[in-house]
């Protein structure tokens, strides 16, 4: 039987479907470029939802794709079992109305038999029982006897209502030896390790509708789905996906840092096959753009990430490793996605830093973790509770998943509500932050309303006013006959100069006029797939109906001023990769009339000569007078001739290149100027992070820049006549007035230690006598935590053995507490970290230390009292005081 690399498979399936007519496309990015309801692309379908759903006419009604996918709906099983993963490529053919079930049946058996070159008499398949049309071609065109033809009631696709239908499933028989032995043992009916299926096949031809009942669609498609990694398993003859070359140099390196191998233990093979998955994931996400951070799909890879680096540490790795694996996950993938080389280091970087990140946390909350697993099972109790669970996410970051991991490790679980009820602010932003997703206005509704209007004509790249006609008039998403005056509505033109929101680039405003009529007053536009634009507005003195004809004219200060920043937005991002290197990639963006927002990928801050370079080659192009030109090609030739492409975005065929003399060539849809010294001057106004790895920097041009530089010409000359001086000697002078405080604050110092004095004398006074133990316990007011240290360590020294506990008002809302316990009553059980933990616990805060010695917080100085209180408490509970 023939072997085949992951690489062969992919190239193999895709090279068989073209030579079956069908278009080749690329994997869209695991990013969704216009789905707003998806936070990872998961299956080769998903990118294509347009095309079926006939919103956007497909490039070919027949299509193959190997598809990048993410899903981590059941991570806690990754690593398990030979088959789970967060990352995997689907290979997969379409068809869109074209050919149906007999083409699909017939090439999936001839891929499968001839050109993978699998036994005939090893495949097995299984058809929905009412599925007979797809049971008859099995067994009178392909030839299969009826034993290996089997009824399966779940072979059927449906989530709802739209589209559906039956499928059909495709078993390799991997041999008897790995039989469980049961009377129903057959695919279908058994998940044992003896039958593998690795082919899905669906016959989209119903529509379940409302009611439940199931309608034939007018036109039936083809979707099929094919897991690279199980394919690989079967063609290179092993047990587990992780033993494929698509998984294993991972591990094989894992192996080889740590010194354990990858079978000497049933723990050893789960971490290196967690850290193998969660990397590959990882890497392909950074790889198209997405980042970590604390929302969404950020959250994602934080959470994969933490995963691995929690296994490593079983493994014996107590620093940093993932990065040092990114190498060999990104050489995996050096043929289909060669462009993995480019940004290797960058993603290594910013994998290293989420790794340092959480290990400064993770011994600390490992150790609490373990604490509480010990109080569970002294208690009697087999849950970790919902309030610890959040303890861990929220003080040492650890994801609930971690948690879950580390406590099934235990033969415990975690209280999934208390913790979710802990999360509840978190959680209601949360909500909050979804609501721009889910509740999103869908455009496919307004383009179904629309569907036999034609599409607009743009043609505000050169026009800034054009005449037009009313073709729709919508109102609450419903097409109207009339908006009458003062409606909000929204207007379809058949031509429009008005540019459309998109790219980042906020949307043209102006007005629609008939005769000597305002009519309608344009606060923004939209452009639906289906290349329609909607103009948003108020309708004015006169009504605005279908086959008004219109002069269209849009704001030209505001495009303009726009214009101004767009272009410089492009000059900034070529500035950037000059300065900073090739591993910045734009990962947003935001131009408006008054400013432009950049975002992009790159592992620290910039220092103020690397702002200051960017800022200085912006500038020194547009005094150059660059010409700003475009062109429209095909995608192939415009990343042929170098142009930068946004990570997420979706591109049709032909595309539009604007260029910045030979400084800078990107593919983009939006208004420029036509040339460079139309910019005027470009200004660095701030800059920071956005999440790891993630930088942002905004910046003004034209008069926005001019208006910014008068404005910190008056800050500075405002601060000059405060100092008393001239604007060029305000550093010296803020210099001279630094040290001068830096001497007032020596003597005010002093002066605390010299009423540190007094305070010693008063405290050791009022010491109270505990089971026969000195303790102080009181408050204090002192200029710095650094005093109020001193001021305890001065009151134990007098006491020479005994307790501490003093507390002080931190001002600004903040009160301190430092801890004592003088070591010879440490084996009383008396702990300075756990008095001092649970007297900030009363006033809001927290913290600890060593037995000896500890420090805490709090956000309640009027609480302080009681938080003194508490702490005496806690001493005479350790020491049995009644």
């Amino acid at each position: 039987m023939r072997r085949m690399s992951g690489n062969e498979i992919r190239r193999s399936f895709l090279d068989f479907f073209a030579s079956k007519g069908h278009k080749v496309l690329p994997s869209a990015p695991l990013v969704p470029a216009d789905d707003p309801t998806l936070l990872w692309i998961n299956c080769g379908m998903a990118p294509l939802k347009p095309y079926f759903e006939e919103r956007v006419a497909p490039p070919s009604r027949r299509l193959a794709s190997s598809q990048k996918s993410i899903r981590t709906n059941d991570i806690e099983n990754v690593g398990r079992t030979p088959r789970h993963h967060t990352f995997f490529e689907m290979l997969g053919n379409f068809s869109i109305g074209d050919y149906f079930k007999e083409d699909a049946i017939a090439w999936a058996w001839e891929l499968a038999t001839q050109v993978f070159e699998r036994p005939p008499e090893k495949l097995y398949v299984t058809v929905h029982p009412t599925d007979d049309e797809a049971r008859q071609i099995w067994l009178k065109k392909v030839g299969l006897p009826p034993s290996r033809v089997l009824d399966d009631p779940s072979d059927f696709w449906d989530i709802g209502p739209g589209p559906c239908g039956p499928n059909s499933e495709i078993y390799i028989d991997r041999g008897e030896h790995l039989s469980c032995g049961q009377p129903n043992c057959r695919p279908g009916s058994c998940d044992c390790s003896r039958w593998l299926e690795f082919w899905n096949l669906v016959f989209t031809q119903f529509s379940h509708n409302e009611d439940g009942s199931h309608t034939p669609l007018p036109k039936k498609n083809i979707d099929t789905g094919m897991g690279l990694e199980r394919m690989a398993s079967i063609m290179q003859g092993v047990d587990t996906n992780f033993e494929t070359d698509l998984l294993y140099p991972i591990i094989a390196e894992t192996s080889k840092l740590s010194g354990k191998h990858y079978k000497e233990s049933p723990e050893s093979r789960l971490a290196m096959n967690v850290i193998a998955d969660h990397l590959r994931s990882v890497v392909m996400a950074i790889g198209d753009g997405a980042a970590p951070s604390n929302e969404g799909r950020g959250y994602i890879l934080r959470r994969l990430i933490r995963r691995a680096i929690r296994y490593a540490r079983t493994l014996g790795f107590e620093g940093p490793v993932l990065n040092a694996l990114v190498p060999t996950a990104a050489a995996i993938f050096a043929e289909p996605y060669p462009e993995l080389g480019t940004k290797t280091e960058a993603i290594a970087r910013v994998i290293r830093g989420e790794e340092e990140r959480f290990h400064s946390t993770l011994t600390d909350g490992m150790r609490i973790a373990e604490g509480m697993i010990t109080e569970a099972k002294a208690s009697g109790r087999q849950t970790i509770e919902g309030r610890q669970a959040f303890l861990l996410y929220d003080t040492y970051g650890f994801p609930l998943d971690l948690t879950e991991d580390i406590a099934a490790e235990n033969s415990l679980r975690v209280d999934r509500g208390g913790f979710e009820k802990a999360m509840e602010e978190q959680r209601r932003r949360a909500r909050a932050a979804r609501q721009g997703v889910e509740g999103w206005d869908s455009s496919a509704a307004f383009a179904q309303s629309l569907r036999q209007f034609p599409k607009t004509e743009f043609v505000g790249y050169d026009q800034f006013t054009v005449k037009a006609k009313v073709l729709a008039v919508m109102k609450s998403g419903e097409v109207v006959a009339a908006a009458q005056p003062g409606e909000e509505a929204e207007v379809l033109l058949d031509r429009t100069p008005f540019y459309a929101e998109s790219g980042g680039q906020v949307s043209d405003q102006g007005e629609l006029t008939s005769g000597e009529a305002h009519v309608f007053e344009v606060f923004g536009v939209r452009k639906l797939e289906d290349g329609k634009f909607l103009h948003l507005g108020r309708v004015g003195e006169a009504p605005v109906k279908q086959g008004l004809e219109v002069t269209a004219k849009l704001d030209r200060e505001r495009r303009l001023a726009t214009a101004r920043n767009h272009t410089a937005t492009h000059l900034l991002q070529a500035a950037l990769r000059k300065v900073l290197g090739d591993h910045v990639n734009q990962s947003g963006s935001s131009v408006e009339p008054e400013r432009l927002r950049f975002d992009f990928s790159h592992p620290a801050a910039l220092t103020r000569d690397e702002l200051r370079a960017v800022e200085r080659l912006v500038n020194e192009r547009i005094l150059e007078g660059l010409p700003v030109t475009w062109h429209e090609t095909s995608l192939a030739e415009a990343k042929a001739e170098g142009a930068t492409a946004l990570f997420g975005e979706k591109y049709g065929e032909r595309v539009r290149v604007v260029s910045i003399g030979d400084f800078s060539r990107e593919l983009c849809g939006g208004t420029h100027l036509n040339a460079a010294h139309q910019v005027g001057l470009f200004k660095v106004v701030g800059e920071g992070s956005i999440g790891s790895g993630l930088r942002r920097v905004e910046a003004v041009t034209g008069e926005g820049a001019l208006a910014y530089i008068e404005g910190r010409d008056d800050l500075l000359n405002a601060v000059a006549d405060e100092l008393r001086t001239t604007a060029p000697e305000v550093p010296a002078k803020a210099s001279e007035l630094q040290k001068a405080l830096k001497e007032k604050d020596k003597e005010v110092e002093a002066l605390h230690r010299r009423l540190g004095g007094f305070a010693v004398e008063e405290l050791v006074a009022a010491a109270r006598d505990v089971s026969g133990v000195k303790v102080v316990a009181g408050t204090a007011e002192t200029g710095s935590q650094d005093a109020l240290r001193e001021l305890a360590d001065r009151v134990r020294d007098r006491l020479g053995s005994g307790v501490v506990l003093i507390g002080s008002s931190a001002g600004e809302g903040k009160v301190s507490f430092v801890g004592v316990v003088t070591k010879d009553l440490l084996p009383r059980g008396l702990n300075a970290g756990e008095i001092v933990r649970e007297a900030a616990k009363v006033a809001g805060g927290g913290g600890g230390g060593r037995p000896d010695m500890a420090q805490a917080g709090g956000r309640n100085p009027a609480m302080l009292d009681q938080a003194i209180a508490r702490g005496l408490e806690v001493v005479a509970e350790k020491l049995g005081a009644k």
